[in-house]
């Protein structure tokens, strides 16, 4: 595209700089030769050794321009039917080529700032965030079952109560969290291994699905048992964790009141006997 060169009487250089004069007011756009311009174009590419699609297609809209403008200026052109004033400048096929200067012009410039952009971005690399010196430990063992998959499973253990009949009924609560755990600890402990579902089979109303559920995320927060799956969207596995290689989490470094490490508390020395 930048070999491509116009020459006429008033001006000869690439097209680029014609639009800069033409803008600038330096070059008449009167005293251009439109059908000059459209031949060179034309003996350019036939030129071309091989068809550069890049070069063609940019020129193309121009060539397509400068081929009516030439059929416009070879018409007759009827005195009377131009209106009188300074709009008759505007109608000049001269003006369109102007036009067409400027949109060519605004287009490669875009081309130019996006392919700048592209260079930009292609240096430029992720800072990744730094992993944090102490986590909070998860409730259920990471990478094998989430909170999403038990949820799942205990609504599915919900839905065999829906077509029990709901009796408007108060009565005193007779589940506690602390009593499930307690048999939820003796349970797994005396079997090692017991199935999920299995936890909800002598359940008999939702509220002691719930007491059981809460309590099942209490031991595995305490890391006392830990829930595995076989197989993605199988049965889960809730297994017994001895007491001997229970690993609690350790605890958060202490921080002040703007969440810095807290200095460490200066210990004052016990009074020393006084030498007389």
């Amino acid at each position: 595209m930048s070999d491509y060169r116009v020459q006429f009487e008033v001006f000869e250089g690439p097209l680029d700089l014609l639009l800069h004069l033409v803008k600038k007011q330096e070059v008449d756009i009167y005293q251009v030769n439109l059908t000059r311009i459209a031949t060179e174009f034309v003996a350019y590419l036939e030129q071309m050794q091989e068809l550069d699609l890049e070069v063609a297609g940019e020129f193309l809209v121009m060539a397509a321009t400068l081929l009516y403008l030439k059929s416009r200026e070879l018409l007759p052109v009827d005195q009377q039917a131009q209106p009188d004033g300074d709009d008759t400048d505007e109608d000049d096929p001269r003006w369109e080529l102007i036009r067409r200067l400027v949109e060519y012009k605004k287009f490669k410039d875009a081309a130019a700032k996006l392919q700048t952009r592209e260079a930009e971005v292609g240096q430029m690399y992720e800072r990744r965030p730094l992993r944090p010196e102490w986590e909070e430990a998860p409730v259920i063992r990471r990478g094998e079952v989430s909170i999403f998959e038990l949820v799942g499973a205990v609504s599915e253990i919900l839905k065999r109560f829906h077509s029990q009949p709901h009796l408007h009924e108060l009565e005193a609560d007779p589940y506690s969290v602390s009593e499930k755990i307690e048999s939820l600890r003796q349970l797994v402990g005396e079997r090692r291994r017991v199935r999920f579902s299995e936890l909800f089979v002598a359940a008999r109303s939702r509220t002691e699905v719930v007491c059981i559920f809460l309590a099942l995320l209490e031991l595995s927060r305490m890391r006392q048992l830990e829930l595995a799956q076989t197989d993605e969207f199988g049965e889960i596995d809730v297994n017994w964790v001895p007491p001997e290689v229970l690993t609690p989490p350790p605890p958060p470094p202490p921080t002040d009141a703007y969440g810095h490490p807290a200095a460490a508390p200066i210990v004052e020395a016990a009074d020393a006997p006084q030498i007389v």
